[in-house]
């Protein structure tokens, strides 16, 4: 296990596996800091999160703050909000979208920095790679009764959608979304904050 956060992210772009993303110019996006109290595990970083190197920095982005209900500057703040992708490289674009999150990397950073960060009270997990990785065999048998089933997992993880403008179907077949979980969320969040 590696023990500091400098550590840490040597060793990722060292990694041969990441070395595809240094010859890209591509440093690893994530942030943390030992005393965040909040984790948002999403998927991987878009094209546009990767070239800007700011993590959620897209319309999802835009979506996934207003639901936290948290200003750009406290979103950013990593003393207080640590975000983890399951990938911290954009993954390159498939026939339907984006790839997803490389298999196992998660499961090999994101307990070394974890462990760095012992303050945490809740994670975020954004997805069905976040929630299936993190939540195992207590997941429900589809990514909507996951969510929907959101206070199972307090209090120390709420699963949600993706914030993706292509998600707005799903928000409109599933109202109990806004109506129920978003509410929980901002509360939950503000709680956490503001400690």
């Amino acid at each position: 296990m590696i023990d500091s956060f400098a550590a840490i992210r040597s060793a990722l772009v060292a990694d041969p596996d990441n070395a595809w993303a240094a010859q890209r110019g591509w440093d690893p996006l994530y942030a943390a800091a030992p005393s965040a109290r909040l984790v948002v595990v999403g998927q991987a970083p878009g094209a546009r999160a990767q070239e800007s190197g700011i993590p959620w920095d897209d319309p999802s982005g835009v979506t996934l703050r207003d639901w936290l209900g948290v200003s750009d500057a406290e979103f950013y703040d990593s003393e207080r909000i640590s975000l983890l992708p399951m990938d911290f490289y954009y993954p390159g674009r498939g026939r339907s979208g984006d790839l997803p999150p490389r298999r196992g990397f998660a499961a090999t950073w994101h307990p070394q920095l974890l462990a760095l960060m012992p303050e945490v009270q809740l994670t975020l997990l954004i997805g069905e790679y976040a929630q299936s990785h993190y939540l195992g065999s207590t997941a429900k048998r589809t990514l909507t009764e996951t969510v929907r089933a959101f206070g199972d997992y307090l209090p120390s993880m709420i699963p949600l959608v993706h914030p993706s403008p292509l998600n707005f179907r799903w928000q409109a077949k599933n109202p109990w979304f806004a109506e129920d979980v978003l509410p929980a969320l901002g509360m939950e969040v503000r709680r956490i904050l503001q400690a």
